[in-house]
């Protein structure tokens, strides 16, 4: 119906670089028309992988992952691939074994893997000996071969930071993510960053370390306002756990933002459902996932090209949102 052989249907279905417009245009109207949909069955048979990518990660969040599964599902839908979820848990001693039979078992086309898994050495290094293709999101070491998509971490703190220091607050505490998560540092040194750009000393009680739980959100911020010279801010370093900072304040009758700041980062749903809304970091997760999973596509169907094995660094765009927790210090 198209006009064209089948090798070019082929090209155009499997989403292959170097067709012209009209060519693609033409082929995806006798799609339409034809109604037709590529047997995943038949492909599986006549490759050496499947048509599948999965998705690693170990995550304490629940908007965080419902963002992450959005964007790489609809990306594997546009580009014809199936999407397969595999919770990994970092604390496990047969992690990395259980990733690997499982890359083998499916015969993967690819992994895209999530913090805090993005920046494990020892499942980097057993993935690279299945020859398996994978993505990482945000990950702290960008050195490695392979596509990356991330964003300013550090930056988005710091001007976060800076956005409080701006109201007049001196007294911020900050609640550190998990230790292995390479993002959730580069957060803790954007809000050493702004500290040192504006002269003003960090102490070191109001720093504590949580685990991107509402839970140690709740006991982070009783340690928080238990002191008798308590922060006039808090930067919690992601949404759940200035989520459990406002529970916090709210049972002890701290008015927020009257006596007390509070922000967060990411601008998951739960920033826009408590009360008041949160001042946040917009981190573009969907747009991440998506993204990773595209540049993965491309990376598998030029792996045996020389540029395949250089680092492909995608960096988005974050955004501060400004929300009712926040407010002039008096």
């Amino acid at each position: 119906m198209a006009g064209v052989s089948t090798k070019t249907v082929s090209r155009v279905v499997n989403a292959e670089p170097n067709v012209r417009v009209e060519t693609t245009r033409a082929v995806q109207q006798a799609i339409l028309e034809l109604n037709y949909r590529p047997n995943l069955s038949a492909r599986n048979l006549a490759g050496s992988r499947a048509y599948l990518i999965a998705l690693l990660y170990d995550n304490p969040s629940d908007s965080y992952l419902v963002s992450l599964q959005e964007g790489a599902l609809y990306a594997c839908e546009q580009l014809g691939y199936s999407l397969i979820l595999f919770p990994a848990k970092l604390d496990s001693s047969r992690m990395v074994e259980d990733v690997v039979a499982f890359v083998k078992e499916r015969r993967l086309s690819g992994v895209v893997i999530a913090p805090p898994l993005s920046d494990l050495a020892p499942l980097l290094d057993a993935l690279e000996l299945t020859e398996v293709d994978y993505a990482r999101i945000s990950p702290r070491d960008t050195s490695r071969p392979g596509p990356v998509v991330t964003m300013d971490h550090r930056r988005a703190s710091r001007e976060l930071t800076d956005f409080l220091i701006a109201q007049g607050h001196r007294r911020i505490a900050f609640i550190k993510g998990p230790e292995a998560h390479g993002a959730a540092s580069l957060r803790f040194e954007g809000f050493l960053d702004a500290h040192r750009e504006h002269g003003l000393p960090v102490e070191q009680g109001l720093i504590v370390q949580g685990a991107f739980t509402f839970e140690t959100g709740q006991e982070c911020g009783r340690l928080l306002l238990a002191r008798p010279d308590r922060p006039t801010a808090i930067f919690a370093s992601n949404d759940d756990m200035a989520a459990g900072v406002l529970h916090t304040a709210h049972e002890l009758g701290v008015r927020v933002p009257g006596e007390l700041s509070v922000a967060g980062f990411d601008d998951s749903s739960l920033s826009r459902q408590v009360w008041p809304g949160l001042t946040t970091i917009r981190q573009p997760v969907r747009a991440m996932s998506e993204a990773a999973v595209r540049m993965l596509v491309t990376a598998v169907r030029n792996r045996h090209q020389a540029s395949s094995d250089v680092s492909n660094v995608n960096v988005l765009p974050h955004e501060l949102i400004v929300r009712n927790s926040t407010a002039q210090c008096d």
